[in-house]
This record gives C-alpha cells, structure tokens and sequence, in this order.
C-alpha cells in the first residue's frame, strides 16, 4: 500500500547511526545546551551557507523570537508592518501577531504558490519594516527582486524556510538571502527530527547574541537575565540525530527532484494543473502541489483507487476563526488556491513503480 510519507521506512534508513547517536547523547550526561548542539549549529550554518544558525525549540519559534530579537534590538517596534503572503501556513502569521506587528497579507502567485515583488510593492507603506518570504512547497521565492525592494526601501527580510532546506536560487540557498531565515525540522520536513526543532541562521552577529539568550529564559550567562525571555532550545538528542539526517539530505533531496521530474513528465491530463517549477533541482520539492477545478470529485477517485493524498492547506488563515476579525477580507487568488491544491506523494521511500502507478490513476481521471 502506498503510503503520503512513511516516516518510519524515511528514519529505519540510518536506525544504526540514529541509535548510536541517542546513545552518545545518554552516555554523555549532558542533555540540554552541549557539544552536539553546538555541532549541528556549526554544521547546519555550513550547509545553508551562512555564519551563524541558533537551534531552537520548534519552527513557530524560529520565526517569533527572530521578529522579537529585532524588537529588542529596536529595529522594530509594536504596529509596525510585515509583508507576507496570504496563503501561507498560518505560523508564519501567529509569529507576527504574537510580537504585537500587523500582518500585511498580499495574493501569491497562483502558480509557484509565492510572493511576487509586484504583490510586495503594491503593498508598501510608511510602516512597512519586514518581509517574510515563505518558501512553500519546497520553492525558493523571488529572492533577487525582493531583496532589492528591502534595500530601496530599508526593510528587514525574514525568510520562512520551514518547506525549503537546500532549495536554491542563483545557486545560493534558502535562509542565506535575508537577514535571517526560519527553519523547522517537525518530522515531516525534507530534514526532520524525530520530534519538534527548529533553527534560525543569519551572518548578524548582533542577532545572534540576542537570540541565544532569548531562547535560553533572555540568559547569556547562568542567574543573568538580560532579556524576558523564554525557554525554546533544541535538545541534545535532537540535535545529534539531525546531526546525522543532515548528512544525508542533498541525497534525499535528489531523490524527491527525480520523483518531481516524473510527475513532471508523465502527468498529462488537462483537468490537472501541474506546479510551475523552474528549475526542477533548484527546488526541493518538500510537497508536489497540483491544482483542480474538480477538487473534491479528483479526491475522492484518487482515495478509492488507493492514492494518497493531503490538502496544504484546506482554509487560508484569514477565514480562521484564530482571526476572525478579518473574516470580511477577501483575497480571490488566495482563496481559489486554497480550494484548489492537492498534494500527492512526494518522499524519498516511493518506488518506481508507485510513482508510474500514481501517473497513470491521475491521467486515468
């Protein structure tokens, strides 16, 4: 039976090094801020291209503790605005609301699901301080054109990589553009713990000091605290574990473009619209991401004939009751992609021949 993501074949990959990595870590002693910590900091840094990267509790974490770092730092204050897309997974939004920033909500790109400089733009205002680029479905946005709008207009960029560990473009990757980028590594992800982490890198020193205390209760040093802060850090056995799925990420990630260039290819019915790509290994391809004007009729073929599939995502977050005070805002590209996208299975466990079996049910529709 094939299966969206089998997370346990994914992980049963490295069992023996991810158990000796676990029993590192136990006979270590040393369970929270250590030596492996440390490690994955210094390596995941190299890997996306960047100085520095501050392992923290989660993704959500990643993203408001950098726009509270800014805070701290007076870079930003409360009412200030940040650019994001409307369609975006709804942490990107609680990370701005949280700091007491408005979210600025502008229409994607119907077709690569991104923000557009003309989105970002038409958007821009005298309070406009931050744009937060989500990078979703594995895609790396306009990162040329946007960070050239951040410098006309002296603006902080957040980059939301939580979707694109390794994507590129330009041959420069994600959370390497903007003054920061935001990772998770939630299990699922194309580098995922085997629990909740997440991970913020940057080449500013300055916000480097400040978001290793936030993270740490606002503490540099023990019984000091410089800041209010909270406790948001990435374990020792998370990190030694993603210490060893790192190592094998750029495989896996060649692993999902091929599956990509496949479906690519080979699905040709004109009642699916397929992603727009660009480069095809460029792009990381976290989820494979079709359109449908006959949604629920496609689900419901594709379940009986033993495809699975999910919706990211089903309401955008501006009909979220989390948000009901922009329940009468309307965002027509918005809401037609969120009722129209369809993921089907993209991971690095799918065989051959589930990929034809899955080409051939979708052309079959």
């Amino acid at each position: 039976m094939i299966q969206f993501l089998d997370l346990k074949s994914v992980n049963n990959q490295y069992s023996d090094e991810l158990k000796e990595a676990c029993s590192r870590v136990i006979d270590s002693g040393w369970y929270i801020m250590g030596s492996e910590l440390q490690a994955f900091e210094l390596e995941f840094a190299r890997f996306c291209g960047t100085k520095s990267s501050i392992g923290v509790a989660n993704g959500l974490d990643a993203l408001t503790l950098t726009l509270r770092a800014w805070l701290e730092l007076g870079k930003l204050k409360e009412g200030d605005e940040v650019i994001v897309q409307a369609n975006t997974y709804i942490a990107s939004i609680l990370a701005i609301t949280e700091n007491k920033l408005k979210p600025v909500l502008v229409e994607p790109d119907i077709d690569t699901f991104n923000l557009t400089p003309e989105g970002i733009k038409a958007a821009l205002t005298s309070k406009t301080k931050v744009i937060l680029p989500v990078h979703l479905y594995g895609q790396v946005s306009p990162m040329v054109e946007i960070m050239q709008i951040a410098k006309e207009n002296n603006l902080l960029v957040l980059e939301d990589c939580a979707q694109s560990h390794g994507a590129m473009i330009n041959g420069r990757k994600c959370g390497s553009w903007g003054d920061a980028g935001a990772f998770s590594f939630y299990p699922g992800k194309n580098l995922g713990a085997l629990g909740d982490a997440g991970a913020v890198t940057t080449n500013d020193d300055e916000l480097k000091e400040v978001l290793t205390a936030l993270r740490n209760y606002g503490s540099h040093e023990k019984y000091k605290n410089k800041y209010k802060g909270t406790n948001s850090r990435l374990d020792e056995m998370q990190a030694a574990m993603l210490r060893v799925k790192l190592r094998y990420l750029d495989i896996e990630t060649k692993a999902r473009q091929k599956i990509a260039k496949a479906y690519l290819g080979g699905i040709t019915n004109p009642l699916i619209d397929l992603p727009l790509a660009g480069d095809v290994h460029s792009h990381v391809w976290h989820l494979f991401v079709i359109k449908t004007a006959q949604r629920e009729k496609l689900v419901q073929y594709l379940t009986e004939n033993g495809v699975p599939i999910m919706v990211h995502y089903p309401i955008p977050p501006h009909k979220q009751d989390a948000y009901k005070e922009w329940k009468d805002m309307s965002f027509p590209i918005t809401e037609k992609v969120h009722s129209q996208v369809l993921s089907i299975p993209i991971n690095p466990i799918v065989n051959i021949e589930d990929i034809n079996f899955i080409i051939k049910t979708l052309n079959d529709y």
